[in-house]
């Protein structure tokens, strides 16, 4: 009967800054469906959420950040 060793290795995952970031808000408020679209800069993401906000009154949203990461023994 064949029998297989495994071997564990643990690894961690970091933040890559070459890669860039991407900033995204989005209206949360009830069929509204509104977003900021990808910017490359936190600031524009805010800034359109809080025009939005005082245009339209809605004040929940939720923020996304997505950012390149490296993965090593």
């Amino acid at each position: 009967m064949p029998r297989g060793v495994y071997r564990f290795v643990e690894h961690t995952i970091r933040h890559v800054s070459a890669g860039g970031s991407v900033w995204e808000a989005f209206c949360a408020a009830y069929g509204c469906g509104a977003d900021s679209g990808p910017q490359d800069e936190q600031g524009a993401a805010q800034n359109w959420a809080l025009r939005h906000s005082g245009q339209t009154g809605h004040r929940l949203f939720r923020r996304v950040v997505t950012d390149h990461a490296e993965v090593s023994p």
